[in-house]
Order: structure tokens, then sequence, then C-alpha cells
């Protein structure tokens, strides 16, 4: 190790590039479905031994692409590579005609995403010191990236580094206390302790393992509440609600074809009139049957012959909750289109809809919609002339159904930002097709992401997804059942109680200010403390 930060300390230019690159794609093996979270104790320590070794000029004007900013640049597209390197997997869809363009999609990405940390260590630069208190500025620099990156420019939470210290169920209940960006500026200090081993000066053995001892005596004590939380009395199953999701896998190269509805209708109705045993009454019963996101692959709303259809096979105290397009005609010349998931009664009238909010980037809606026409290009996802965001978040409460929050596809990854009435839901319904990324671990980790909304907001996860994760989860982010990627399945369950708030709840942002504040004020009093002719910038 002492080799190691010396090298870190001293290497410059593309050695420095590299080392730190490979250092950011360890790092990223700690985040779903990897968590190996001692790869960010070996890996982060790398990027603090780096920034020791960032080179300045005295009297010369500080550099916001400095080295400090290449360093954190670096570090964070090794990161994102391996992170999210499964949004690459949609570009094997429609027999991978565009699989040249894949390698360059992700590393654009990833480089963007990448900015985000540079800007974190140069900020963290500013407060950095000589003191074992510097891993609090970067600690405090790359948490502001993050919560940067979740929010700007329509926002990219996925695998925040807080989701590190989420690996199961027990672990994850601390999110319920201060959320995922909480849990951020914690294991970034955490994992950065082994820095202040090595290499060995003037402290003493006890002074420098003792940080890293300290981070071993909070990840004992997450455990210990962990434990302590599952331990509680789960709320009761709520009353009268009997759920089945439906998980029909259907291939995403063939779904939009125009002779596949047929088929995918059929195959929708066949599996929900199944009955897994002999004595099930099949939808008899079942009070919410669920489909999962862009489930039915035309204008719903345009399609009256499916209602007849539903309405036979629906009995009269059940539910459909569906996604489905919808189209919507403004005037003689504007016809607006949305991802939208619709609630249909047994008499087959659709009674309730939702129109998704957060759209995705490129997959969804082009930001220069115009420019990219004239170019002949399109959003990935198939619609008339891109989707239109829906107005706004609301709970649906059709009528004997209790109220919940509609979440489509990713807007379930965005912690803190689920919806402004989220709090008087009785459950969340997320409705997604992963199908995009089959056979990579994009599916799991945006399962992940969705469980953990469960546990911040104790609030119980209905998630039906075309060929996967779907599942039911309980307000502690337990599993109810669940179906397994890529396969055919049918999941009958009660719906799991919520929980009457959560602290994170309540705080919201506050904890993750007052930790990232923090940290940045012990920062700058270590650097206060420097020698008298002591200088980093």
């Amino acid at each position: 190790m002492t080799w190691l930060a010396t090298t870190s300390m001293l290497a410059h230019g593309w050695r420095r590039f590299l080392l730190l690159l490979v250092a950011g794609a360890v790092a990223g093996l700690s985040v779903a479905p990897f968590f190996l979270l001692p790869a960010l104790f070996l890996s982060l320590p790398v990027l603090v031994w780096a920034l020791d070794g960032a080179e300045t000029i005295p009297g010369e004007r500080p550099r916001l692409f400095g080295p400090s900013f290449v360093i954190g640049f670096a570090f964070g597209l090794g990161y994102f590579l391996v992170a999210i390197h499964w949004v690459g997997a949609a570009f094997l869809v429609d027999g991978g005609w565009l699989l040249f363009a894949m390698p360059v999609a992700v590393l654009a990405l990833a480089a963007v995403l990448a900015l985000f940390w540079g800007l974190g260590t140069r900020l963290a630069f500013v407060l950095w010191s000589h003191s074992p208190l510097r891993i609090l500025a970067l600690a405090a620099g790359l948490s502001l990236a993050e919560y940067a990156r979740g929010h700007l420019f329509s926002g990219f939470p996925f695998d925040l580094a807080g989701y590190a210290l989420t690996a199961n169920e027990t672990m994850m209940q601390a999110a319920a206390l201060i959320g995922v960006y909480g849990l951020t500026p914690v294991v970034l200090f955490m994992s950065a302790t082994p820095a202040l081993i090595w290499p060995a000066d003037e402290r003493g053995w006890a002074q420098r393992l003792a940080p890293f001892f300290l981070a071993l005596v909070v990840l004992v004590g997450q455990i210990g509440y962990g434990q302590w939380r599952l331990s509680e009395t789960a709320p009761a199953d709520v009353t009268g609600v009997k759920l089945r999701i439906v998980q029909p896998a259907v291939d995403q190269a063939s779904k939009w074809l125009p002779g596949a509805r047929q088929f995918i209708t059929d195959q929708l109705i066949s599996l929900s009139e199944t009955k897994l045993t002999p004595d099930d009454p099949g939808l008899s019963g079942i009070t919410h049957l669920i489909w999962p996101e862009a489930a039915l692959p035309f204008y719903l709303d345009e399609e009256p012959g499916i209602f007849s259809r539903l309405a036979r096979i629906l009995p009269d105290d059940t539910l459909l909750l569906t996604g489905a397009p919808r189209r919507e005609t403004l005037g003689s010349d504007q016809t607006n289109a949305y991802n939208s998931i619709f609630a249909i009664n047994g008499d087959g009238e659709i009674v309730s809809t939702y129109d998704k909010v957060h759209l995705v980037p490129i997959g969804e809606a082009l930001p220069f919609k115009q420019v990219f026409a004239a170019l002949g290009l399109s959003q990935f996802v198939p619609g008339s002339d891109g989707w239109e965001p829906g107005q706004s978040r609301r709970l649906m409460s059709p009528a004997g159904t209790p109220a919940f929050q509609p979440l489509i596809c990713y807007e379930i990854v965005f912690p803190g930002d689920l919806g402004p009435d989220i709090a008087q839901a009785d459950f969340m319904l997320n409705l997604t097709n992963d199908a995009w990324f089959d056979h990579s671990i994009g599916p799991a980790q945006h399962f992940h992401h969705a469980q953990l909304r469960a546990v911040e907001e104790g609030i119980p996860l209905v998630r039906a997804a075309n060929s996967g994760i779907s599942a039911v989860v309980d307000a502690y982010g337990r599993v109810r059942t669940m179906a397994r990627e890529g396969e055919v399945a049918i999941l009958d369950s009660g719906l799991p109680g919520r929980i009457d708030g959560t602290l994170y709840q309540f705080l919201r942002p506050w904890p993750f200010i007052f930790l990232t504040g923090l940290f940045a004020a012990l920062a700058l009093l270590g650097r206060r403390r420097l020698r008298p002719g002591q200088s980093l910038e």
C-alpha cells in the first residue's frame, strides 16, 4: 500500500489518468448489483493520494479545469464506465444495427457524468490540506457533485455513491433515516480513511488507524440499527386487496411491430386468466390486475375493441392497471403523445389515467427535437413525434383502491422527488419496461433503486416489469414476492401496509445538507491549521 500511495502521488500525465481510470473502475464495483464495498475502500484512497500529489505553481491563478479536476474526471470516468455500462444493451435491440454506436454512446454518457466528479474534486481541492481532515473535503465535494448529478439537466441519479451502503435489507434500513443522498458523504468518508494510514508519517499507528476504525464502528452501527429495525412488527396487509402482477417477457425488438399487437394482447389476457393451482379461482378474488409499462403497444384509447375484451375477462370488482401510450389532440395541427398508466374497471371503462412526467432524455424525448429531426433522428422509444411530459405527479385513487403514487420506469430512481403527495400514498406503483436492457445488470440495478425508495418513504412498492424484475416489496424493503429477470411469470400477493412516516420522509435533504456542511467546515478548519508558508494553491 505504501508503494500504491507513493505511485499515486508521484504519477502525472497519462500514467496518472490511467491509474485513476482503473481505480474508478474498481470503485464502480461497489454499487448494485455487485456491492463490493471493499473495492471502494481500496480505490478511493488512490483518489486522495492523487490529489495530494496534484501539482500547483505558487502564485499562479487557480484553474477550474486544472489537475484536481482532471484527477476527479478520470476517476469518475472509470466509475461510470463500470456502473452504467448497461445502457449499451439498448443498442442490441432491433437486430443490433446500431451496435457500432454503442461504445461511443456509453463512453459519452460516462464522460458527461464524470464531469460532475471532476468538479467535485476541484471543489474539494479548494479545502485541501495536509491534515487528515482533507478526506472530509473530498467527501463533501463529491457529495455535492452527486447531488448536482441527480438534479441538474433533468437529473441522472443512478449509482449514487451512497448505494454502496445498501447491499442488503439490513444495511438499507439506514436510508429510512437519511436517504441515499445522506449515505453518500458517509460512505465517501469511510472508504477514504485507509488513505490516512499510508504512507507513514510522524503520527503513530494509533492515530493513523483511528479514522479507519471509526469507519468500521459506523458500519457496525449501521448493521446493528438495520437488524433492530427489521425486528419490529411489520404493518398488517391492507384489508380487501389482492394483487395479480403479470410479467409477459415480450421481446423488445418485436414489441412495436404492427403484427405483434394481437399476439401481445392475447398473451396478456391469457396470463391474467391463468389458474396457478387446480383450486385457484383465477381472476375471481383479484382486486387489482397489473400489467407493465406500455404493456399494450398501441394507443389504448383509440382501440375501442380492446375494452370489450377487457370487460369480458375482468370481474366486476377487479381493476386493471396497465401501461399504454395515450394520444391527445389539442388542435387541428397539434397532437401530443404520452407514456401513460390507465385504470380500467370491470365494465371496460377508463376511470383514471396518469401521464409520465419525467421523461428519459434521448430515450423518450429529444432535447433539441427540431435539430435532430432535420438529421432524420428520433427518440429511442417508439412514439408519434416524441413523447410529451405529463403535467404533474399526483396520486391515483380509483374507486375501491387505496391511494397510490404512480411512477413509470425511471421516475422511481429520484430520491426524495416522487411527488408532492407521496406521504399520503398507501403504496407506490412502478410500471416499467426494462427489456431494453435484458441480459445486462440494468434491470437488477433499477430494481434495487426502486426497492430503496420503499425503505426511504416507508411505503410498500408494487412493481410490474415487462421482462423483470417484477415484485411486491414491503415498507421495510423486504421482498414479499418476486419474478426473476427474463421469465414469464404471474405474481399473486396481498398489499403490505405502510409505515406512518420515516425520519427521511420528514427531513428530506437536511441530513445530507448537515453532513456535507459539517464535513466542509471541518476540512476548512484543517486547512487553516496549515503551518506558515504552506500552500496548496
